[in-house]
């Protein structure tokens, strides 16, 4: 038989530890929930283009190499990356005033170079066709040939 010898006193301390670690994890939680809902349309937008992205990558890859599910399984991948780093950065402009302009000059151009990559990629599925969008993403993308 195994006894207990935990003291009413040691008992209450781990108690009032348990409250702590509750009431850290609740102000925690409701400080990123209201910086989510604060700037849902920086983190929509960011998953958005991400998954518009993957889906075409997808797309044009099974057309030319058929489907490959380790690529496919960085699309998720990459959509949280970007929202922790989405995230990193509104934290940042929340806590110094003077930051306020950080989310739209870090986010914003790797944003539209992923949305250039969605539409060289369907492009190379076959879903747009264009003379002219062929040549300038030619030109801009060359590692996708």
């Amino acid at each position: 038989m195994i006894q207990n010898n935990i003291t009413p006193t040691q008992l209450n301390n781990i108690e009032k530890l348990i409250i702590w670690i509750a009431a850290v994890f609740a102000f925690l939680g409701t400080y990123l929930l209201k910086l989510g809902a604060d700037n849902f349309e920086q983190f929509l937008a960011v998953i958005a283009v991400v998954f518009t992205d993957g889906f075409f990558g997808i797309w044009a890859g099974t057309k030319t190499e058929g489907f490959m599910t380790k690529k496919a399984m960085k699309v998720p991948l990459t959509a949280f990356i970007w929202i922790l780093i989405l995230s990193c950065i509104l934290l940042i402009e929340k806590a110094f005033k003077g930051t306020f302009f950080l989310s739209e000059t870090i986010i914003a151009p790797f944003m539209v170079w992923q949305l250039i990559s969605a539409l060289k990629n369907a492009n190379r599925a076959g879903i747009i066709k264009n003379d002219l969008l062929t040549t300038i993403l030619e030109k801009i993308d060359k590692h996708k040939s």
